[in-house]
């Protein structure tokens, strides 16, 4: 087993995201992206709008709550990593691993994609899609 080098978040308020879940029957996959502090003030994280007490979670900016800097999604998603200790589900490797803050198109849906250290193949973590419970 590899050495773990990546600094895990203590609250999920320090994320940007988050997930922890099974792959496969043996694999399983822990990724988080941590908050990006202001470029600006450099006094705190920025984060999505905050109106009426609630986040804004469909925002198309990210607000810094010190000083107010505005930064678009795109750009600020684009200069962000993402964190990923995993258990290849294909090999059984323990290993860890940093790659951009990008989905890419994974078995025809769009995931942060990354490659085993050991096997060599490609893992996808996908968005979490609702189940359609079925009708009676």
């Amino acid at each position: 087993m590899a050495v773990k080098i990546l600094k895990k978040p203590e609250s999920m308020d320090e994320c940007l995201y988050f997930t922890n879940r099974t792959i496969g029957e043996n694999g399983s996959i822990i990724a988080w992206a941590f908050k990006k502090e202001c470029p600006k003030c450099h006094k705190a994280k920025m984060g999505k709008p905050i109106e009426n007490g609630k986040k804004k979670i469909r925002a198309k900016e990210y607000v810094c709550p010190e000083c107010g800097y505005t930064e678009k999604k795109e750009a600020h998603e684009q200069s962000l990593f993402l964190n990923v200790e995993y258990t290849c589900p294909y090999c059984g490797f323990e290993g860890e691993t940093t790659i951009e803050y990008k989905r890419k198109n994974f078995q025809g849906i769009p995931a942060f994609v990354f490659i085993c250290e050991k096997c060599g193949k490609k893992i996808g973590i996908t968005k979490k899609m609702k189940s359609k419970k079925a009708k009676k």
